[in-house]
C-alpha cells in the first residue's frame, strides 16, 4: 500500500436531532474530546491515508476550522460544507480529494471507536476485489412487520448490519455521482453501498463489531462514555 493511494471521506454535515442537544452531535463531548474527532483522527494518524476530508454543517464550519487549526494532522485535513441529503456531503467530499487519490473510505464520524485494524482490513480489500462495506452479522431473528403484524421471519445468516466505512474507488464514486445528477434516484440512499448497488456494482463485506456501532441515541452517547471510561 502507498501513502498516495487512500483518502478517508468524514460525513459530518447531520444536526443529529434525535439526540435532543443544541449542538450538532459530531461535536457533543465524548472522553474529553468532541466525538467526530475519534474517526478523523484515528485516519488521519495513519502513514497509508493521504487526505482526510470533512464534510460539515455550513453554519458550523468556522467552529470546525477553529477547532482543528491546531491539529497535529492539519495539513492532512480539509474542511467541506456538506450538502443537503448524506449523499450530498459524501459527493461533496469526494468532489475535494486531489487527482493522486484512488480510493476513498467513507466513514461516518458518529462511529467514533473505529480501529486501524479495520482501517487495514477495508484497504485491502479494496485493493484485492473492489468496493466493501464494513457490516456485521445479526444476532437477533428478523421479523418483516406490516400494520403491527409479522408477514414472515427473514433467515437470520444472511442479515448483516451495515457500518462504515464503505469504500470504492474515487474514479468509481465520480462515475456514479454523475449519473444521478444526470438522472436523480427514485429512492433516497441512506448510505454509498446502496447506490453502489442500484448501479449494480459488486460489494464486498468486511466483518465488523460492536466497537464501530454508531451513537444515535443518549443512551447510545452513555454507552460509549462508559466503554471509554474502562
Amino acid at each position: 500500500m502507498t501513502s498516495a493511494k487512500f483518502a478517508a471521506v468524514l460525513p459530518a454535515g447531520g444536526l443529529g436531532k434525535r439526540m435532543g442537544s443544541s449542538l450538532p452531535k459530531q461535536l457533543i463531548d465524548l472522553g474529553g474530546k468532541p466525538v467526530y474527532r475519534y474517526s478523523l483522527e484515528t485516519f488521519a494518524q495513519m502513514p497509508q491515508i493521504a487526505e482526510v476530508v470533512l464534510a460539515v454543517p455550513a453554519d458550523w464550519k468556522s467552529h470546525f476550522e477553529e477547532d482543528l487549526k491546531v491539529s497535529p494532522f492539519a495539513d492532512k485535513i480539509q474542511i467541506v460544507v456538506g450538502g443537503k441529503e448524506r449523499w450530498q456531503s459524501v459527493q461533496n467530499g469526494i468532489a475535494a480529494l486531489s487527482s493522486n487519490v484512488k480510493f476513498a473510505l467513507v466513514h461516518d464520524v458518529a462511529r467514533p471507536l473505529l480501529s486501524q485494524e479495520l482501517i487495514l482490513q477495508v484497504m485491502e480489500t479494496l485493493e484485492k476485489k473492489g468496493a466493501c462495506l464494513v457490516a456485521r452479522p445479526s444476532v437477533d431473528t428478523v421479523k418483516v412487520v406490516k400494520d403491527g403484524k409479522v408477514e414472515c421471519t427473514i433467515p437470520r445468516e444472511k442479515i448483516y448490519l451495515a457500518q462504515t466505512p464503505q469504500a470504492a474507488s474515487v474514479e468509481l464514486f465520480r462515475e456514479l455521482y454523475a449519473k444521478i445528477e444526470a438522472e436523480p434516484l427514485a429512492f433516497l440512499p441512506t448510505d454509498e453501498a446502496s447506490i453502489l448497488e442500484h448501479f449494480g456494482v459488486p460489494v464486498y463485506i468486511v466483518p465488523g463489531d460492536t466497537l464501530n456501532d454508531k451513537i444515535t441515541t443518549p443512551a447510545d452517547l452513555e454507552r460509549f462514555r462508559a466503554m471509554l471510561e474502562k
